[in-house]
């Protein structure tokens, strides 16, 4: 078996060597030529080998494939290619005909070859032919000529690497380019097997695992791949890619992938973030990942015993990456940086001084004056939180995900934090610990801000700009729970400034579907979980007990800080059993979440807790009902459902009212009973302070729930 460097060159047995590198292939604008030279010194510099030309939005590469390139546009692409080989990265031109080609016409094809002819004369001698992200239907010409779609894809793509005798490296890229889109599934897929069995066994074919953008790709699943596609396939990897989320850009390691794929690959070409800049992390760990031995050898990197994979540490690589990229951000001579002159010598030459407008001597603040504004240096901290914060697509980094979850946290014990309770010192702890994450993006914003190396800030800044504002409005609510000054404007304003909420017409779409938020990478229970709603029975009370107690808990009541109690408790706790059929318990995933209780005369339940009330209420409103949804049910429909059933069988029984006692401060299910639309308040002589009554009628009537 190779060793790491062997995998990039000529392995011993001197089969072809593994390819490595970078595609540029996202949907958007293109790198420039200078960006792509730069990528190409990185490159060589860190052992990777290739660069696969293919950008989504060059026009002459996929929609006007057929127009050959001016001359400007040649001298550009000659000094491009001459530039790869000067680093010994290989130039792959790839060129997508598969919008509208027609694969029948002997034209279509002369044009294809006429086109990929120019280029090979500017020095290209690697091709590859993508037909990703295309219609599947054929035209009537295709239809009568070929069996299928991918006869014609196969039957073009060999004739074209036959013109071009043959290259060493000539890729191609299926339509069903990824286990999702294979109908059934990979082993079973007509289409993977007609290009397996007809595509010459010169040409790779390109293949991005699991799904477009794979979360993991198991040894399992290339194997799989490998065995109908007769070959090892090219991973062209999405898992930096972001071309499809404006909002989203990834500087977490190459991860998921064991090093003991390596042998079982043609090659491993990333297809990264569609700003240059950014991309530092992503190349530079995909480098570490292609030199881990897979023979047992030594390794590059020192790996800890939490890793799976014993050559590679996507930990370490990142760190590696990120010391890196550090001597990058902190570098002056690059075009655009801002000078930074010393304030403390002047520095002395023969020549005129420039003339400015501070005079010949710097300016020095004088006594009580505020101090110049002096940057501090970018650390490897602020680099470390950058990751953190923007990983990967199916992962925050450690310090997101804690701040996530703190937050929550925050949020669902906001009653501790002003009660006065042993758990008000745990809130205010540990508010005051998200405060400081908090703080620490904002200082890492700033040092950011204030880097030499412009260009890296340029790709950054939207994102960086964009966290730091959500870090800024979570900071601020949190302050409001904790009881500082009045809730934040940018928050709880009828009429906010737009920088004071994230927005745009794609989110008010998104934020209107049901769905939304279920693949959130800090999940919740989504609005659409399914919910089991069944009659309670004697068993059931232990845990109507429990959320009962909960829900006490949250509203701030405890044996120190006592409440009168509802007439309903007596339901709750048990000690009363509810009427006949007049019992619901909601159910999801986890467990019970829910109840919906009744008495058809309530009276005895007040006798119980003592509580006095008049006739005349009774006379009325003769049942007494109550709810409760543990915060995790979102949805307020299975609640709905529960109130609409027992208020049926309650009128059935023959009873004029139904009634039920809220406290003032339990907002979320006097929220409900107010939006039900049927339950109004009612007034009642002699209520315990900060409890209110809300009936509706059964005498006509009532509005459906």
């Amino acid at each position: 078996m190779s060793t790491p460097n062997s995998a990039l060159g000529k392995t011993s047995s001197g089969a072809r060597r593994f390819i490595g590198g970078v595609v540029e292939g996202f949907y958007g604008r293109p790198w420039t030529m200078e960006q792509r030279t730069e990528l190409f010194k990185r490159e060589q510099k860190w052992g990777l080998n290739t660069y696969l030309y293919a950008p989504k939005d060059d026009y002459k590469h996929r929609m006007y494939w057929r127009d050959l390139y001016s001359p400007e546009e040649a001298e550009q692409l000659i000094a491009l290619i001459s530039a790869a080989k000067q680093h010994n990265v290989e130039f792959i031109y790839a060129i997508s005909p598969g919008l509208d080609i027609t694969f029948s016409n002997p034209k279509e094809v002369a044009a294809l070859k006429r086109k990929l002819d120019q280029v090979k004369e500017f020095g290209c001698r690697s091709f590859s032919l993508l037909f990703d992200d295309i219609e599947t239907e054929m035209c009537l010409a295709d239809k009568e000529a070929f069996s299928s779609f991918a006869h014609a894809q196969v039957a073009v793509t060999n004739e074209v690497y036959k013109h071009l005798q043959e290259p060493e490296i000539f890729l191609f890229c299926p339509t069903d380019y990824c286990a999702a889109f294979c109908s059934p599934s990979v082993p079973q897929s007509s289409y993977l097997h007609t290009v397996g069995e007809k595509l010459l066994s010169g040409i790779d074919i390109l293949w991005t695992g699991p799904k477009v953008v794979s979360h993991k790709i198991s040894v399992e699943s290339i194997e799989e791949v490998s065995s109908v596609l007769k070959r090892a396939p090219v991973i062209w990897d999405n898992i930096h890619a972001n071309d499809y989320d404006p909002q989203r850009l990834f500087l977490g390691p190459y991860k998921d992938r064991p090093t003991e794929l390596i042998p079982k690959l043609r090659g491993v070409l990333t297809n990264p973030n569609c700003e240059f800049y950014p991309n530092f992390v992503a190349i530079h760990t995909l480098a570490t990942w292609c030199k881990a031995p897979v023979d047992g050898g030594s390794r590059d990197v020192e790996m800890g015993d939490e890793e799976q994979d014993s050559s590679y540490s996507p930990q370490k690589a990142l760190s590696l990456a990120l010391s890196d990229w550090l001597q990058e951000f902190m570098s002056t001579d690059q075009p655009g940086g801002p000078s930074r002159p010393s304030r403390f010598k002047k520095e002395s030459s023969d020549e005129e001084p420039m003339q400015t407008d501070m005079g010949d001597n710097p300016y020095v603040p004088g006594p009580g004056e505020n101090p110049l504004y002096t940057a501090e240096p970018l650390t490897l901290d602020d680099l470390t939180l950058l990751s953190d914060l923007f990983y990967l697509p199916y992962e925050y980094g450690s310090t997101a995900q804690t701040m996530l979850q703190e937050l929550d946290w925050l949020i669902n014990n906001s009653h501790a934090a002003t009660a006065q309770t042993d758990e008000t010192a745990k809130w205010c702890s540990r508010a005051q610990q998200f405060d400081s994450m908090c703080d620490a993006v904002v200082q890492m914003f700033n040092r950011l801000s204030n880097a030499p190396n412009r260009k890296i800030l340029y790709d950054l800044y939207n994102y960086i700009c964009d966290i730091k504002s959500g870090v800024g409005l979570a900071r601020a609510y949190v302050k409001t729970l904790g009881g500082e000054g009045q809730p934040s404007a940018q928050l709880m304003n009828d009429d906010p400034e737009p920088w004071g909420f994230r927005g745009g017409l794609s989110g008010e779409f998104q934020r209107m579907l049901p769905g939304h938020g279920n693949r959130d990478l800090f999940r919740h229970p989504p609005m659409t979980a399914v919910y089991c709603i069944r009659p309670y029975c004697s068993n059931d009370k232990t845990e109507v007990q429990r959320i009962f107690e909960e829900m006490q808990r949250r509203e701030g009541r405890t044996p120190l800080m006592p409440q009168p109690p509802l007439i309903s408790d007596v339901l709750s706790a048990g000690e009363i059993s509810p009427s006949p059929q007049c019992g619901l318990v909601v159910e999801d995933n986890i467990g019970m979440c829910g109840y919906a209780l009744a008495l058809t005369d309530g009276k005895p339940a007040a006798a119980k807790i003592q509580r006095a009330v008049s006739d005349s209420m009774f006379e009325d409103f003769p049942s007494l009902v109550v709810v409760q949804i543990l915060p995790r049910v979102t949805d307020p429909s299975p609640a709905k459902c529960m109130i609409g059933q027992l208020l049926s069988v309650i009128r059935s029984s023959g009873s004029r009212g139904v009634f039920c006692e809220l406290r003032q401060s339990d907002r979320r299910m006097l929220d409900f009973f107010s939006k039900l639309g049927s339950f109004k308040p009612i007034r009642v002589e002699g209520l315990p302070e900060g409890v209110l009554v809300m009936a509706t009628s059964l005498r006509t009537d009532f509005p459906q729930v």
